[in-house]
């Protein structure tokens, strides 16, 4: 048997390990009950320079065929129209107090927001998202107890954002079933309160995966799906640096986070897919385990976002795009990264 077949079949191994990855992936909120009735809920938006996002999220609230008991949105020391965009929209505007030592600009936000909230569950969100149509029924139908995270799908507008594709499928595969993103939590107060709250993960900038550590160090649930038709985001719209600097402030520690057998896995399966591409001389074999691939990451990417047919047959640019961030979000890890004007250590 020749080297190059050795590596083809080893690739059409590793390609048949995708599979397992796009059974995470397909664990979505389903529909809401026709007699549904939640309990009594407040809506916490962290929101700091979000007047131009902040119209979109709280029209989404409004139109729900439920509303909840109040929509909070904790002005972080914003230099926009934030807080005037929020009450002209009719939410509770909170503005911050000055940010403690210690603290990150979010969980400081959010802390603040649910101690003003009086529901009986707790709905935090970042205020670049926005609910679909009967969206909210459903996140709440599907909450069951202790903490449930919803991945919001992604809403792909320029070209370069086809870039993020490998980024969301990968926090994706990391954080479902039994993790929490970090867009979006719906807790009930008690446990909430019982974990210690935001307060317990004040240092951190992926407090979602610190919080998802307190939860089950004490006994609680935790529970996420992937959101399609139901929840949904833009990642930075606002050109390629920031692509850059927002995947690069903490997605490698994100990762490490990550189940050790499923990060060896998702390894695995994303050196399976550059053996085609580096085999030499390039077959016709070579080039069908390609296409392969390219169909399955196609699939997989519309999972997690609308991304373009041209992200998936084009796949080793956003890969070598996602290993060039992802090194280089590894070493300036515990160093000063810039994130909404701030200075911030990064995780």
């Amino acid at each position: 048997m020749g080297s190059q077949t050795i590596i083809l079949t080893a690739a059409l191994l590793l390609w048949s390990v995708g599979f397992l990855i796009l059974g995470r992936l397909r664990r979505r909120v389903g529909e809401a009950p026709a007699n549904n009735s939640p309990a009594s809920f407040s809506i916490v938006i962290p929101a700091r320079n979000e007047a131009r996002n902040l119209p979109v999220l709280l029209r989404s609230i409004a139109e729900q065929p439920i509303r909840p008991l109040e929509v909070i949105v904790v002005d972080d020391a914003s230099t926009d129209r934030t807080a005037e965009v929020a009450g002209h929209c009719g939410a509770t505007v909170i503005a911050s107090l000055a940010l403690p030592e210690g603290w990150r600009g979010k969980t400081w936000a959010c802390h603040q927001g649910a101690n003003a909230a009086r529901g009986d569950l707790l709905l935090f969100v970042d205020a670049d998202t926005w609910f679909e149509k009967n969206g909210l029924p459903r996140i709440l139908a599907a909450y069951q107890i202790g903490a449930l995270s919803v991945g919001p799908f992604h809403a792909v507008g320029r070209p370069y954002e086809q870039l993020s594709a490998f980024f969301n499928l990968i926090m994706a595969a990391g954080t479902v079933p039994h993790g929490l993103f970090g867009q979006m939590l719906l807790v009930d107060r008690e446990n909430y309160r019982r974990v210690g709250g935001h307060e317990a993960v004040k240092e951190r900038i992926l407090e979602n995966f610190c919080l998802a550590d307190q939860f089950r160090r004490a006994g609680i649930p935790v529970r996420s799906l992937m959101g399609q038709g139901v929840f949904a985001f833009r990642m930075y719209p606002n050109g390629f640096g920031e692509l850059i600097e927002g995947w690069t402030k903490g997605f490698a520690s994100g990762a490490a986070r990550t189940p050790r057998w499923l990060l060896l896995l998702i390894v695995a399966w994303l050196t399976g897919m550059m053996l085609p591409v580096g085999s030499a001389p390039f077959s016709i074999w070579a080039v069908l385990l390609y296409m392969l691939f390219a169909a399955q990451l196609a699939v997989m990417f519309r999972q997690v976002g609308a991304f373009r047919w041209y992200a998936a047959l084009l796949y080793p640019v956003p890969l070598v795009f996602y290993f060039v961030v992802f090194t280089w979000s590894m070493l300036r890890s515990g160093r000063q990264v810039t994130w909404k004007g701030r200075d911030i250590r990064a995780d």
